[in-house]
């Protein structure tokens, strides 16, 4: 029987690229977008095609993909939240306790990817990242709800994981430690800020004219630049 489930296993990733081959793709609805009429500031033109995105409907706009390298070089990627777009950068907040965290700290760069497929939309940072002010951090923590901040201070992300019974516990020592200081802010608790030296805008199309724009930081500006579908 285990020689079968293989055997089955087997057909079905071997059939994989097939099925791939049968999903459509771009089939977002794209708005007007002309690069020439692009803000100066990338903040800007991201501000503007975000509050669309939240117009329009699109689902979890604020979610992105953070992707950060390891002491060997080796990239990982996650999805995590938007917490802020300001003059400093794409913010985002983890325990420096977690995987994201020491790859960050040992590498202090990071790429962010966002994907809004109803408007035939992605938009990629890149650049340094820095560490906000703790009381940036601390203001995070406690808009958090009760059940994120009481899973942050089981102190344990990325760690194995054996049992239920053990997170149940965890758990309910997170819950009394929070209901004894409800204002506690546990010290790894760290809000980042990318600060991007590279942005770029990319909108998509059917026929693979996709409209492509970078900004590029030079001193306290930026220069922008069309690229190649």
């Amino acid at each position: 029987m285990g020689g079968l489930r293989v055997a089955e296993r087997a057909v079905s990733v071997d059939g994989l690229r097939d099925e791939l081959r049968k999903l459509s793709v771009l089939k977002g609805a794209a708005p007007e977008f002309d690069p020439a009429d692009a803000p100066e500031s990338p903040m800007e033109l991201f501000s503007e095609w975000f509050m669309l995105a939240v117009r329009s409907g699109v689902t979890e706009p604020h979610a992105m993909t953070l992707s950060t390298v390891d002491a060997d070089g080796r990239p990982s990627a996650r999805v995590l939240i938007l917490k802020d777009v300001d003059s400093a950068g794409w913010h985002f907040a983890i325990s420096t306790l977690s995987r994201k965290g020491s790859e960050l700290a040992a590498h202090p760069f990071a790429a962010l990817t966002f994907y809004w497929p109803e408007l035939v939309r992605q938009v990629r940072v890149s650049g340094p990242v820095v560490a906000d002010a703790p009381a940036v951090a601390a203001a995070d923590f406690l808009a958090r709800p009760d059940g994120s901040r009481q899973m942050a201070l089981t102190r344990r992300q990325s760690q194995p994981f054996d049992r239920l019974g053990e997170l149940d516990e965890a758990l309910e020592l997170a819950r009394q430690e929070l209901e004894s200081a409800p204002d506690l802010v546990p010290d790894e608790w760290q809000s980042y800020a990318v600060r991007p030296d590279e942005v770029e805008f990319w909108q998509g199309d059917p026929q693979r004219r996709h409209q492509r724009l970078r900004y590029s930081a030079a001193g306290d500006s930026w220069s922008r630049t069309r690229l190649w579908p």
